[in-house]
């Protein structure tokens, strides 16, 4: 499998990854890069979405309703809340950008348990997490503690430069509630300033699988299982947006034993 996927152009949609293209069961994540006029629109079958607005505007349209233009940050390193909607599985969804826009499509399998609804700016606040060179900062969109998904988890993180994140490394990758959540994730990652790298790691512990890579603006990772810390180098901060789900909307995870200790200093 591979695990980095770069986009396969510079405009329209620049990623499709389905649980068939990814080989795993649950998580989907497609990205437009639109320009004004352009116009972006699917169908949502057995999946439920949520539309995330990383930056620019569109007119969205969805669930036979128009929702107005979506989107205020223009650069999605203003950090601001991002504009957001579900969308619930056989339903149907247009966005027509009105400036440049990128629109990220995060799926997973839909049961009808909710309606179309915004998700943002309202009740999205950017929250610090970690300490010394491990913080970053998190706009939270649809984790647990929102009860607007029937299987998607979604989140925000911005690493500022020289900042490790999603660590001490961990894993989620186990059906075995309420130890550990089975959550498939795709990173989907920008850079600033644009020509930068990040680096992630996704590794298990008994080694069998050890990739190292360098991401760079609108790289997409696959996290299947394993660990999977990522840093920003000198000079450079790093976004990304997480897309989990799997057979249980819960994040339960455990950290790589080695590094263990870095949490438990840290509590």
């Amino acid at each position: 499998m591979t695990l980095l996927r770069k986009p396969t152009a510079p405009r329209g949609k620049v990623h499709d990854i389905t649980p068939e293209t990814a080989n795993w069961g649950y998580v989907g994540f497609a990205l437009y890069r639109l320009e004004p006029g352009d116009t972006a629109s699917e169908a949502t079958g057995d999946n439920e979405a949520i539309l995330v607005i990383v930056e620019g505007k569109a007119q969205i349209t969805a669930s036979g309703q128009d929702w107005g233009v979506l989107g205020e940050r223009m650069d999605v390193f203003e950090k601001t809340p991002p504009h957001c909607l579900y969308v619930p599985n056989d339903d149907t969804w247009q966005a027509v950008a009105t400036t440049p826009c990128t629109l990220a499509v995060c799926r997973a399998p839909g049961k009808g348990g909710h309606k179309a609804r915004r998700l943002g700016p309202e009740g999205i606040e950017l929250t610090p997490r970690g300490r010394g060179t491990n913080t970053r900062y998190v706009n939270n969109i649809a984790m647990e503690a929102r009860e607007v998904a029937d299987s998607l988890l979604v989140t925000e993180v911005f690493t500022p430069a020289g900042h490790w994140s999603s660590y001490p490394s961990h894993r989620h990758d186990e059906d075995d509630f309420p130890n550990m959540t089975y959550l498939e994730e795709t990173y989907y990652m920008r850079l600033n300033p644009a020509q930068g790298f990040g680096i992630q790691r996704i590794y298990t512990e008994d080694g069998t699988l050890d990739e190292t890579m360098a991401v760079k603006n609108h790289d997409v990772t696959l996290v299947p299982k394993g660990h999977h810390p990522c840093g920003a180098p000198y000079g450079y901060e790093m976004y990304y947006l997480n897309v989990m789900a799997g057979p249980l909307r819960k994040w339960r995870f455990k950290n790589d034993p080695d590094h263990d200790w870095i949490a438990k200093r840290d509590a």
